[in-house]
């Protein structure tokens, strides 16, 4: 009997694959139960992020009372007392605007017929003929119907002849005990509401210490430091924003106040209150209690003076405020995008209402703390957060595969007004350059995104530093560089406008610096790029390649005119070779000049004992050239 045959190998297990259904599932479930269970959630928020606001009240009170217990009494009733202060103010000065109202029931009434006189009084006028002639077309119509309708309206006795008599039900005159049942019904629910909030603000402060510990423990008891600079990152910020918002509104709520008693608008101080907390709205805020007082400006004056000039005291004032006080306080402390601010409004006002909207900057400042420390949250950070999505050098590579030079010229522009050239071209398009020889030499982009790159790297460098020239119509097309390197190309540029020797051939002794390539497209680049950081200081340098050198001065050159010689060498262990030599005729050559190498990618020992000094950024290469020569003698 044979033996069985082997069984076939089993197939290699199948990789897990990735996918956002887990992701999408986690997030609907939270999403659900932010809505369902906000009843309980808006009250807890609130009190949090109130103890958050009243932390440097307790702290302080703390270090003079000695007793945590005491400092969050005092704090706890400090705020009520003020809360219920302002509360009394605003309700007095509705009671009187109340019973203001009727002196005020004519000049309403006018506006209103003048209002109403220059907008519907217009349509009316712009209808014109074709208005009347419609309007002479449905009576004759009417006129036309009305036998045929009396006919066939049933004839019988009208309700005038049945003898019946008209019924007028009014409701009955409640009693004092069943208006206060019906007030004490409407205020019993907020006044719950703002119990529950109270109540559970004195516990988070009590238990401050305690909760953090156990927050701390649940999130990340493996990681303590990462969760603890979580936790203090995101207290420290909420804090701030708080004061910081509290003290710029109290301020622009004193400045609206006095200016209200300026121009004269009555209950100046209702509106000073209602501006100072409406401002807690994002962006809607100022202009809901700016068009309140606008109204009551426009109730009080028969002409429009004052009701202008309480907008235009809004305006100064929010102005003032927005643009000069709150970026100099505070700036971007709070670490939101200013777009991030305007979505997370619409979301946490769609979720929990008018308290959403009212808690949605902080609530999301602290979902953007938890993206910057939690890898699993980081994409909150990216989608709401004010720092940069890419790094300047990926913007460069991106847009620059985009061809968008206009925008890479831009930011660069405002990126040298407080940085030099060598720094650009060291931190940002050197960099990018290496992003784009990285996707060359996987072949992940094709030869068009390689043109439209070079193209626009092109364009970009002609248009910076002090030689920079208008890219002619050939370089923005990008068919000049498809077989052409990028710094042959750039040095062409220069010496359509220089000249061959790119300057004078008579010199004085010691001022040229010659800059050369070892031949690489690279090499070529770089050291265009180092002459143009030279030239950017003042320093006559000339870019020549090793072919050059071969063929001799020019006739009538000065003699000993080249104070420094920079090799630049990109691959040292593949070019150096060539370098080495050339060096020992070039130093008879050039006997009084000083040989330096530029060496982008790091140490070589050989180019270190064959050179007179070796650098390795464009920035270590401008301040070499500046000191030696600064140091030469004078001619």
């Amino acid at each position: 009997m044979s033996p069985p045959p082997p069984a076939p190998p089993a197939p290699p297990p199948i990789p897990p694959t990735r996918s956002g259904v887990g992701g999408l599932v986690n997030g609907a479930v939270a999403l659900g139960l932010l809505y369902f269970g906000r009843e309980v959630l808006v009250p807890i928020t609130l009190a949090v992020l109130l103890s958050l606001l009243l932390a440097p009240l307790v702290r302080t009170l703390r270090r003079l009372l000695r007793s945590h217990v005491a400092a969050v009494l005092g704090a706890v009733f400090v705020s009520t007392i003020l809360v219920g202060g302002i509360a009394a103010a605003i309700v007095a000065q509705a009671v009187a605007i109340a019973g203001s109202l009727p002196q005020y029931e004519s000049t309403i009434r006018d506006k209103i017929r003048t209002v109403q006189d220059v907008t519907l009084g217009r349509m009316e006028l712009m209808q014109g003929e074709a208005g009347r002639m419609f309007g002479r077309l449905g009576e004759a119509t009417v006129a036309a119907s009305a036998p045929a309708r009396a006919r066939a309206l049933p004839q019988g006795p009208t309700l005038t002849d049945s003898g019946a008599v008209p019924v007028e039900i009014r409701p009955r005159a409640q009693t004092p005990l069943e208006v206060m049942s019906h007030l004490f019904s409407s205020i019993w629910e907020p006044l719950g509401r703002a119990s529950i909030v109270l109540v559970v603000m004195v516990f988070v402060l009590l238990e401050h210490e305690s909760l953090r510990d156990r927050f701390i423990r649940l999130l990340g008891g493996s990681d303590l430091r990462r969760t603890t600079q979580a936790f203090n990152d995101a207290g420290a910020r909420l804090s701030r924003f708080f004061v910081s918002q509290l003290a710029v509104n109290v301020g622009v709520g004193v400045a609206v106040w006095v200016g209200l008693l300026a121009v004269g608008l009555p209950h100046g101080m209702l509106w000073a209150v209602l501006t100072a907390l409406m401002r807690f709205v994002p962006y809607v805020g100022v202009f809901a209690a700016a068009g309140s007082a606008a109204l009551m400006a426009a109730a009080v004056d028969p002409g429009w003076t004052l009701m202008f000039g309480t907008l235009g005291l809004f305006a100064a004032v929010e102005l003032l405020a927005s643009q000069v006080v709150e970026p100099q306080l505070y700036g971007h402390s709070t670490g939101l995008s200013p777009l991030s601010v305007v979505v997370a409004a619409i979301f946490w006002s769609w979720i929990w209402g008018p308290v959403g909207l009212l808690l949605s900057t902080p609530l999301t400042l602290c979902l953007v703390v938890a993206g910057r420390h939690l890898s699993g949250l980081n994409f909150l950070d990216v989608l709401l957060g004010d720092t940069p999505a890419l790094s300047m050098s990926e913007r460069f590579y991106q847009r620059a595969m985009s061809g968008d030079a206009e925008e890479i010229v831009a930011a660069a522009r405002t990126y040298l007004k407080r940085r030099s050239f060598a720094r650009y071209c060291d931190k940002i398009l050197v960099p990018a350059l290496q992003l784009a020889g990285a996707d060359l030499g996987k072949h992940s982009i094709t030869a068009q995104q390689q043109a439209t790159v070079k193209s626009t790297v092109a364009r970009v460098i002609e248009a910076l530093g002090p030689d920079a020239t208008r890219p002619s119509l050939r370089s923005r097309r990008g068919s000049v560089l498809d077989d052409t390197s990028i710094g042959v190309h750039l040095r062409h540029q220069r010496e359509r406008v220089a000249g061959q020797w790119q300057g004078p051939i008579v010199v004085a002794p010691g001022s040229v610096v010659l800059c050369v390539g070892l031949g690489s497209m690279r090499d070529d680049l770089v050291t265009e790029l180092l002459v143009r950081v030279l030239r950017a200081q003042d320093i006559d340098a000339r870019h020549i390649s090793f072919d050059d050198l071969g063929h001799g001065p020019p006739p009538g050159a000065s003699a000993g005119g080249v104070a420094m010689l920079f090799v630049v060498c990109g691959a040292p262990p593949q070019e150096w070779a060539r370098a080495a030599a050339a060096l020992p005729a070039l130093r008879q050559r050039f006997a009084d000049a000083a040989f330096v190498g530029l060496l982008p990618e790091g140490e070589f020992a050989a180019a270190d004992e064959a050179l007179d000094g070796v650098v390795r950024s464009f920035e270590d290469a401008a301040a070499e050239a500046g000191a030696r020569m600064a140091n030469r003698p004078p001619a």
